[in-house]
């Protein structure tokens, strides 16, 4: 008879990006071979990494990887890796949370008990019910502790040639950084609430991925890869229109307290792609959504979609200046005489500027170990001190990414760095609303202003 799993196709995916690389080979299922723990610890010792997933209801999975179940004994004292999460199904998403690390259940008076920490408890039993104490509830959003029937308890052999323990570690933590980035941007608000959403203009060569990186907010944000601005080759740029685009959280969530404005893409060549006499009206507010551009004439005030008088919701708070990592090296004299003019424009506008280079290979050697700065290789700390030379930018506001451009599936390093940039850039934007004189804010206005 064929054992199935009731993890479903979706769970079984969330765990495979989770292990790596890996195939999940079903050792052992409570409600077939037996409720007992000695019948489960003699399925699934000797079979290297496992992991045991328990079934606490049609929505919570209470899970654990371990290196070795021989080792569960009470007598036995040789140390045993594990990781404890959970898996929670919420609005058709599956959340992954971490526990606990390092601590590994043992067999006492035939149940298997795990001591997670001084007030943590977890406990199989061999009659289908579980123990959890009030702190365990808790963890686990539960209303409930005690003991609990549980629905299923099934162990997988791990299997993948170089499976190893320490990455899944790593991604559990990486997820954990990367939920608490997406909270901090959910919460931010603009400095003094002088506008209700930041502006951020995206900048650079043609090819250089500023679509992209607006594609790959969103789908941060959408919780899988989006592709609503268009993407251009190397050679041709596909924007034409300036578009200011708004990021909802989520497809049917609230929208973001930041847009991001796409261009043309810069060219080298004369008469062709982002016309420079464009960018101070840009900067400016002056230049509505889906203006078509004209690579050799400017809009003007006598244009018929001019914003005559942009308010401080309208303007550029911050400005990133967009580059291929692979690339900066190869830009001509043209490119780079194009860049600066640029700068000047924001530099006489007080604008907050950034660079983003973009096209990073590895986003897991960029981060360091707590995920809170960037380790920095010999290639990428030559190319940000060549940006820094270029634009004379502070280092800390060179920042670096992998765009989602022809990933299928999302990955918590990447998007660290992708929401890392977006907060510093939405830092950068208030640094300059703050610095903005009086008559500029409105504030004077609404002093002034008579009570009723």
């Amino acid at each position: 008879m064929e054992v199935t799993t009731r993890l479903t196709w979706n769970d079984e995916n969330h765990l495979r990006k989770l292990l790596g690389n890996v195939s999940l080979s079903l050792l052992y299922k409570s409600s077939v071979h037996g409720g007992s723990i000695e019948d489960m610890v003699q399925r699934c010792s000797h079979q290297g990494y496992t992991i045991t997933m328990t079934y606490i209801n049609e929505n919570m999975i209470v899970a654990f990887v371990l290196g070795n179940y021989i080792n569960l004994r009470e007598s036995l004292t040789e140390p045993n890796d594990s990781l404890w999460f959970s898996l929670q199904k919420k609005n058709d998403t599956t959340e992954i949370e971490t526990l606990f690390l390092n601590t590994a259940p043992k067999i006492i008076d035939k149940q298997l008990v795990c001591r997670l920490s001084k007030d943590d408890i977890f406990i199989i039993r061999p009659d289908n019910k579980i123990y959890l104490d009030r702190m365990m509830t808790k963890n686990l959003k539960l209303r409930f502790y005690g003991h609990l029937p549980f629905l299923e308890c099934e162990v997988f052999r791990v299997e993948g040639t170089k499976y190893n323990l320490d990455y899944t570690k790593r991604i559990m933590k990486a997820r954990e950084h990367r939920n608490k980035l997406l909270a901090d941007i959910r919460a931010y608000k603009p400095y003094a609430d002088l506008v209700s959403e930041i502006r951020i203009l995206l900048v650079g060569p043609v090819g250089s991925g500023k679509s992209s990186f607006f594609n790959s907010v969103k789908s941060v944000f959408h919780g899988h890869v989006t592709g609503q601005a268009i993407v251009g080759s190397d050679t041709t740029s596909i924007t034409e229109r300036y578009r200011i685009y708004s990021v909802k959280d989520g497809q049917n969530g609230k929208s973001l307290p930041f847009m991001l404005c796409d261009t043309m893409g810069l060219d080298g060549a004369e008469g062709a792609g982002l016309c420079m006499d464009d960018i101070p009206y840009i900067l400016k507010g002056c230049v509505p959504d889906r203006y078509q551009f004209n690579p050799r004439k400017p809009i003007t005030p006598e244009h018929s979609t001019f914003i005559t008088s942009p308010s401080l919701k309208d303007r550029i708070h911050c400005v990133a200046y967009v580059l291929d990592i692979t690339s900066i090296d190869n830009l001509s004299s043209k490119m780079l005489a194009k860049f600066k003019q640029v700068h000047k424009e924001v530099l006489n506008c007080g604008v907050a500027h950034v660079a983003l280079l973009t096209k990073v290979d590895d986003c897991s050697e960029i981060l360091q170990d707590n995920f809170l700065n960037l380790s920095r290789s010999m290639t990428s700390q030559r190319q940000v001190m060549n940006v820094h030379k270029m634009l004379d930018i502070p280092i800390s506001r060179i920042l670096m990414v992998g765009n989602y451009a022809s990933d299928l599936e999302l990955d918590p390093m990447n998007d660290i760095l992708i929401l890392s940039a977006l907060r510093q850039m939405l830092r950068a934007a208030d640094d300059f609303l703050e610095d903005l004189p009086l008559e500029e804010t409105g504030a004077i206005e609404r002093v002034l202003q008579p009570c009723i």
